[in-house]
């Protein structure tokens, strides 16, 4: 019986390796002052509580989530000539990403929800986007990121290990566990794209859709406003790509490359949750402005101080 698997990493050689903990140490320090700066900016500026930039917040603590389910295992890892993780660690990565990972989806979909009403039903807005619908889309997204990684573990729990415990990457996940049992994977194959492939497939196509109809709603509607608007879709088609896009080829590709994939998964686990902040703060002259005001307040706090 396997009580632990080893990770291959991203490389062998002892001088990449340094380059790369170097590499992704100032990437993952910058997701956590990245992510936790939105967060503190938008709790503390009352002209950012709105639902914009709440279901914001919430994509901040997900991605800053997400990527600590993973990063520092990888990174300590740099030092490690053997890169082992406990069967329970294991299964508890896989727990925590598709948490987080489920989560994700639901926030970026009710952000394109939020900018559809706004853009397309401005009258209704404060009427559709109350408090407790934002307060309730918070609760469904985390209530469905744990029930999807509960379905994930459900059928991957008691699969049969029983030799090979070597893992090609520098986490675990389902499609690369699964070639490691001592059982028929066709079956497990088709499991994991019906569950996350297809429900991330179908979710970027219901974005797709909605950010269309927006962008077609703005182009009839030339205006200031407009342009602001298309500003700020800018920023939000920019992460569903980022987040969507590497997940259809991990999740649905039938033909994976091993270099590639790994690639995919550094993109996604580290590289992506660092955009995010950055794509929203230098897009979005709101946090700009209340970025600047939460630098002053600190400035006159120490000198009064």
């Amino acid at each position: 019986m396997v009580t632990e698997f080893i990770f291959l990493g991203l490389s062998n050689s002892q001088g990449l390796q340094i380059f790369l903990f170097v590499f992704f140490f100032v990437f993952y320090v910058g997701i956590v002052f990245g992510n936790l700066l939105i967060v503190i900016t938008v709790a503390s500026d009352s002209h950012l509580h709105s639902p914009m930039y709440f279901l914001l917040a919430n994509l901040s603590v997900i991605d800053l989530c997400l990527s600590s389910v993973t990063a520092p295992k990888m990174i300590a890892d740099f030092f490690s000539e053997h890169k082992v993780i406990s069967f329970k660690g294991c299964f508890a990565q896989i727990f925590l990403l598709h948490f987080f990972g489920g989560s994700e989806l639901v926030i970026l979909i009710a952000m394109a929800f939020d900018r559809y009403v706004a853009i397309c039903k401005p009258l209704r807005y404060s009427e559709i986007m109350c408090g407790n619908v934002c307060i309730g889309i918070a609760a469904a997204a985390w209530g469905t990121g744990f029930l999807h990684s509960v379905s994930q573990l459900a059928f991957a729990v008691n699969l049969p290990f029983c030799g090979p415990n070597k893992v090609d990457s520098f986490y675990c996940d389902l499609p690369r566990l699964i070639k490691l049992t001592c059982t028929d994977t066709y079956r497990l194959d088709i499991m994991v794209i019906a569950n996350s492939g297809v429900l991330a497939v179908c979710s970027f196509i219901l974005l797709i859709i909605s950010y269309t109809t927006i962008l077609v709603t703005i182009r009839n509607r030339p205006s200031d406003r407009s342009s602001k608007a298309l500003s700020t879709l800018t920023a939000h088609i920019t992460v569903v790509l980022l987040f969507f896009g590497p997940c259809v080829f991990i999740y649905i590709w039938p033909f994976p490359i091993k270099s590639f994939d790994k690639f995919l998964a550094v993109f996604y686990s580290v590289v992506t949750p660092l955009l995010n902040p950055i794509i929203y703060t230098l897009r979005n002259k709101d946090m700009k402005t209340a970025l600047k005001h939460l630098r002053k307040w600190n400035v006159n706090f120490r000198i009064n101080f």
